[in-house]
C-alpha cells in the first residue's frame, strides 16, 4: 500500500544517496499500484512470509533478469545506441559501458555482463599486457563506481585465455564488489594452471566464483550466463520473475510432517506458480516491455528465452522445525538429510506440473532456483545451505552434502566457503577440493579468505569496512551495502566455518 510516509522517510534519509533515494521512490510508485489478483488465500502466505516476492513490486514492467547476446551487439553495434561494430579495444570498452547503462533488471542494474575473456581476446592482440591490465583496471573501476548494486556477474571461461588470465591480473588488487565473477570450469577444457590462478585470485578478492560448466550445460547448453546471484540462465533472454517458497516459515504452521507434505506445500506452490504466471502474462502482454525495448528489436534478446524462477530457500531450518521433537539436526543427522531431499523431491515433482506462461525455453516448465535470502531473512538459512554454526567438522562432508541437493536447482544452486589464509600457498590442494566437489555433483561453490575485506554475503560480494561505515549512519556507494549490513549480523556470517584445503 501506497503511504505518504514512505516516501517522506526516503525524501529525508540522511543514509542513503541521491541515486538509492530515487530506485527506493520509484519502487514506492511501482507499489501504488494493484494489478494483479491476489486472493485471500495468498495475501495470508505472503503475510507469514511462507510466500516472497523478492522486491518486484505490484506492478512488473520488466523482466527481472536479462542477459543480452553482447557477442551480437559487438559484431553489429547498435542503431538505438548510434554506435558501430567497434574496431579496437578502446572501442569495444566505450561500446560495452554505454550498452551496460541501458540494461534494465529488478535491480535497476545490469545483472550480466557477459563472458568477458572471449568478448576481449580479439582486441588486444596488439597491446603489451601493461597496457591491457590499465585499461582493464579503469574499465573495471567505472564499472564498480557506476554499477552501484552488486547482484551483478561477468563470466570467464571454461577456456584459457590471454584475456581471461590478465582479466584475473586486473581483478586480483582492486577488491571491488562489482563486477561479481564467476569462472566456467571443466577440468577437460580449463587447464590447471588456469584454474589454480582463479583460486589464487579469489583468496584475494573474493573473485571469481567458480561454477561446474558440465553440471550446468542443461538445460541451455552452451548458451547460458550467471547472473545475479548465481542463477543459471539462458543467455539472449533470461528470467521474467522469481517468487521463492521459504519453507522455513511455511514448517511453523504444520503440526505432523505429513500435513506439511500433503496439504500445505502443494497449496502454497500452485499459489506461487499462480502469482508467477500473473506477473509474466502482465510483462509480455501489457507492459510494453518487449514492444517498445530496443534490446528486442536488435536481437540481443528474445522472449521466447525468458522463463520464471521458482524460488526455494530455508530448507534447514524446516527439516529442522518438523523433526524438532526428534532432536535430528539438518547436516548433521542422516534423518534429518533425508526428509530435506523428499521435501525437494516433493516440489520436484509438483512444480514440474504447472505450466508456465511464454515459457517455451523450458518447455513451459518453471525452473527450480535454490534462493540466497534476504536481509531481513532471521533465522532462515539460504536455498538449501547449513545454517552458520551446524557445518560438518569434515570440509569433505560438507561438499557431499551440498552435492546431495544441487540436483534439484537447474536455474542455479550454489555454496560459500571462508578459506584459512595460509592456504594460498597450497591452491594445488584446492584445485583437488573443487575437482572432487564437482564430481560428487557440486554446481556452484565460491572461496574467500577468511580475513579478506570483501565478503560474500549470500551470493553478492560486500565490503566489510563499507558495511561498518553503514552501520554508523554514513551514506554508502552500494545498495547492496544496505543488504548485506544487517544479514551479515543477523545470520552470524562472521562466524561461518574456515575451511583448510586438505
Amino acid at each position: 500500500m501506497f503511504k505518504k510516509d514512505d516516501v517522506y522517510e526516503v525524501l529525508t534519509s540522511q543514509k542513503l544517496s541521491y541515486e538509492q533515494k530515487v530506485i527506493n521512490l520509484a519502487r514506492l510508485a511501482e507499489n501504488g499500484l494493484d494489478v494483479l489478483n491476489i486472493s485471500d488465500k495468498m495475501a495470508s502466505y505472503f503475510e507469514n512470509g511462507s510466500i516472497n516476492d523478492l522486491f518486484e513490486g505490484h506492478a512488473p514492467y520488466r523482466p527481472r533478469y536479462i542477459l543480452p547476446d553482447y557477442q551480437k551487439f559487438i559484431e553489429n553495434g547498435s542503431k538505438f545506441l548510434q554506435i558501430q561494430p567497434p574496431k579496437d579495444f578502446d572501442e569495444l570498452l566505450f561500446a560495452l559501458m554505454t550498452l551496460y547503462h541501458h540494461v534494465p533488471s529488478i535491480t535497476s542494474f545490469p545483472v550480466y555482463l557477459g563472458n568477458l575473456d572471449t568478448m576481449i581476446e580479439p582486441f588486444i592482440g596488439d597491446l603489451s599486457d601493461q597496457e591491457v591490465i590499465k585499461k582493464l583496471t579503469l574499465f573495471f573501476n567505472y564499472l564498480d563506481r557506476t554499477i552501484t548494486d552488486s547482484f551483478c556477474h561477468a563470466n570467464l571461461g571454461p577456456e584459457e585465455t590471454r584475456a581471461g588470465n590478465l582479466i584475473l591480473d586486473a581483478i586480483g588488487p582492486l577488491n571491488n564488489p562489482v563486477p561479481n565473477f564467476t569462472i566456467k570450469y571443466d577440468p577437460e577444457l580449463t587447464s590447471d594452471d588456469f584454474m589454480k590462478k582463479a583460486i589464487k585470485t579469489s583468496l584475494k578478492c573474493s573473485n571469481p566464483a567458480i561454477c561446474n560448466h558440465k553440471a550446468n550445460l542443461e538445460p541451455f547448453g552452451l548458451d547460458y550466463g550467471i547472473s545475479s546471484c548465481y542463477n543459471i540462465l539462458p543467455t539472449i533472454g533470461g528470467a521474467y520473475t522469481l517468487t521463492r517458497i521459504t519453507l522455513t516459515k511455511l514448517a511453523q504452521l504444520a503440526d505432523t510432517v505429513d500435513e506439511f507434505m500433503q496439504v500445505l506445500l502443494p497449496e502454497v506452490l500452485a499459489l506461487i506458480a499462480d502469482y508467477m504466471s500473473q506477473r509474466i502474462k502482465f510483462i509480455v502482454e501489457k507492459s510494453g516491455f518487449f514492444q517498445s525495448s530496443f534490446l528486442v528489436k536488435e536481437g540481443l534478446i528474445d522472449k521466447d528465452r525468458f522463463l520464471g524462477m521458482f524460488g526455494v530457500t530455508g530448507l534447514a531450518e524446516a527439516v529442522n522445525t518438523l523433526l524438532k521433537d526428534q532432536d535430528l539436526q539438518y547436516g548433521r543427522d542422516q534423518e534429518a538429510d533425508d526428509l530435506g531431499e523428499e521435501i525437494l523431491r516433493k516440489v520436484e515433482e509438483i512444480v514440474n506440473g504447472f505450466q508456465a506462461p511464454y515459457s517455451p525455453i523450458t518447455g513451459g516448465k518453471f525452473l527450480l532456483h535454490a534462493q540466497v535470502g534476504l536481509d531481513s531473512d532471521l533465522g532462515v538459512t539460504s536455498g538449501v545451505r547449513i545454517p552458520v554454526g551446524d557445518e560438518p567438522d569434515s570440509f569433505v562432508d560438507h561438499l557431499k552434502h551440498s552435492a546431495r541437493y544441487h540436483k534439484y536447482f537447474p536455474a542455479g544452486v550454489g555454496d560459500i566457503f571462508p578459506i584459512a589464509s595460509n592456504v594460498e600457498a597450497n591452491t594445488d590442494s584446492l584445485l583437488d577440493v573443487v575437482k572432487g566437489a564437482f564430481q560428487a555433483g557440486v554446481h556452484y561453490m565460491s572461496f574467500y579468505a577468511a580475513d579478506t575485506d570483501l565478503v560474500r554475503i549470500t551470493g553478492y560480494l560486500v565490503k566489510r569496512s563499507e558495511m561498518e561505515k553503514y552501520k554508523n549512519d554514513q551514506v554508502v556507494l552500494q545498495n547492496t551495502t544496505q543488504l548485506g549490513a544487517p544479514n551479515y549480523d543477523i545470520n552470524n556470517l562472521k562466524d561461518r566455518k574456515v575451511r583448510m584445503a586438505d
